[in-house]
């Protein structure tokens, strides 16, 4: 890891904000292809494992557990109950890394523009936005006051972008690195040492931790695990109030990537060779790390944190090698159109059935016809949709921006 700092570090002394290490207009298309492939999961997952469920489940025996590769991909697109690690459980992790890649991006742009405190400002101002955006998603005040969501998955995009790109602003890279490393390490301490009342020992148990324990004290109104007859409108979130330390520590990570790839002084391949390299570092760290702290994506533990963030960066060094290194992009575009639209398909959804339209294609008899395939082909054709959308947005300049 100190090797991969100094080559990052090669940059100018200055705060790498102040002084853009490459034209502040240049735009990555790896970047926004990642971003499109993540949303592609966010959006498609749900729909897909519905069909895929069904396949797999056709002609068993009750009791009868599937198997084979269809079930695998089923299994690997729904999040683990609790400890574990699934590739859905990578989704917003990866949405969050890409988020501070983005960053460095955006704040050395608005910096060269207007200076260091108009884009704090900026920063300051889309933050709020988005986390606006994310109590309207959740239903703001549709239903009673008590149903208000207050911290959610663009909630927490919010704060980490926030507390990430001031971070990125205030400090140079050790002093970015000590940040990190202190939210992970600090939250570690936290959820290991600190005692919970009524729970024997220290426990990372749903409802037995911390982080748990802290949302059911302090975070108000709705929260979305734990409800009972004791606690109506939950006991903790899973993007609560402790757990979204460790998740600017994430976004932090997708800033050195970031920085990374701004490097000029640095060859486009060595760029790969070292996102690869520091990945597998976080990775292996991060799994050694979970012997103690297990890999809980619900309390966003810092072993967590350190395997997916890994693995985001190996994401990266892939589609920055195939996209901006080879030129190799046409494969890519459909990605594109969703990673520069990623706001809107996602808010879409709250307006547009997309499995709706898709069974007026392929519901009814014409469903039936597919048999145990019929809701496989619905999702599949729901997917197809969403990709037209995207792709008339993106040819007509339509871009959602916050």
């Amino acid at each position: 890891m100190a090797a991969i700092a100094t080559e990052i570090a090669a940059q100018p002394a200055e705060p790498p904000v102040l002084k853009p290490a490459v034209p502040a207009s240049e735009r990555l298309m790896s970047v926004d292809a990642l971003r499109g492939f993540d949303m592609f999961w966010i959006v498609g997952a749900e729909w897909l494992v519905s069909g895929l469920e069904k396949v797999t489940k056709a002609g068993l025996a009750p009791g009868t557990e599937p198997s084979g590769l269809i079930n695998l991909i089923a299994t690997q697109l729904q999040h683990k109950q609790w400890e574990g690690l699934a590739f859905e459980d990578l989704i917003f992790p990866l949405f969050v890394f890409i988020a501070g890649v983005s960053t460095v991006f955006s704040l050395s742009k608005s910096v060269e523009q207007g200076g260091a405190n108009a884009a704090m400002w900026r920063l300051f101002k889309r933050a709020v936005l988005l986390y606006v955006v994310g109590i309207f998603y959740y239903g703001g005040f549709n239903k009673s006051f008590n149903d208000i969501r207050l911290l959610g998955v663009l909630q927490r995009i919010a704060i980490c972008y926030l507390f990430a790109g001031l971070t990125f602003c205030l400090f140079k890279l050790r002093g970015m690195i000590v940040v990190c490393v202190a939210l992970l390490v600090g939250y570690w301490a936290l959820m290991s040492f600190v005692h919970v009342p009524g729970v024997e020992g220290h426990s990372f148990d749903e409802g037995k931790n911390y982080a748990n324990y802290i949302d059911s004290q302090y975070l108000p109104l709705r929260k979305w695990d734990g409800k009972s007859a004791a606690f109506p409108n939950g006991h903790h979130d899973p993007e609560g109030l402790l757990s979204t330390i460790p998740a600017i520590a994430s976004c932090l990570l997708g800033c050195f990537a970031g920085m990374l790839l701004k490097n000029p002084n640095m060859d486009s391949r060595k760029k790969v060779l070292w996102l690869f390299i520091g990945g597998l570092a976080c990775v292996a760290l991060g799994y050694a790390w979970s012997l103690q702290f297990p890999i809980i994506k619900k309390l966003w533990t810092s072993s967590y944190v350190l395997v997916v963030g890994g693995y985001s960066s190996m994401l990266l060094a892939t589609f920055y090698l195939i996209i901006d290194v080879w030129k190799m992009q046409k494969w890519a575009m459909p990605f594109v159109w969703i990673g520069t639209n990623s706001i809107t398909i996602y808010l879409s959804e709250q307006f547009i059935s997309y499995k709706g339209i898709a069974a007026r294609f392929v519901g009814g008899d014409v469903n039936k016809w597919f048999g145990v395939y019929g809701e496989l082909m619905i999702a599949l054709v729901a997917i197809a949709l969403t990709l037209v959308f995207m792709n008339f947005l993106y040819r007509k300049k339509i871009f959602l921006r916050l």
